[in-house]
């Protein structure tokens, strides 16, 4: 089973980079878009910067952020497999394959060693 915090942080991370690509297509400054996106959420930029960093968003938020972005109940619980990457990811990515593909068979071995433990840290 999935983690629900994981998911409603990566789901809600997801609203935002949909946010803020349809308010810069529409000729919004950049500057004052995580505070416009959090008057949107009607929650304060504190909590949206702790949302972003740390903070799990209980049933009630999550219903509330549901409701707010025009989203039935219970789509921010729901795990997305196609999300497109963020601009962090996609360069971590691209750096990644850079040194994928800059190194031998053993420099790619320590690698992935490497990436397990991390991921197994976490865990």
């Amino acid at each position: 089973m999935p983690d629900i915090t994981a998911t409603r942080k990566q789901n809600v991370l997801a609203l935002f980079q949909d946010y803020a690509e349809s308010a810069l297509a529409s000729g919004a400054s950049p500057k004052g878009l995580e505070q416009a996106f959090a008057a949107t959420l009607q929650i304060s930029p504190s909590m949206w910067s702790q949302i972003k960093s740390s903070r799990p968003i209980g049933d009630k938020l999550a219903r509330q952020i549901d409701k707010l972005s025009a989203r039935p109940a219970g789509w921010l619980d729901e795990p997305r497999k196609n999300l497109a990457p963020s601009a962090a990811e996609a360069a971590f990515m691209e750096l990644a394959l850079a040194a994928w593909r800059s190194t031998n068979s053993a420099g790619r071995k320590a690698l992935r060693e490497q990436l397990k433990a991390m991921l197994s840290a976490l865990r």
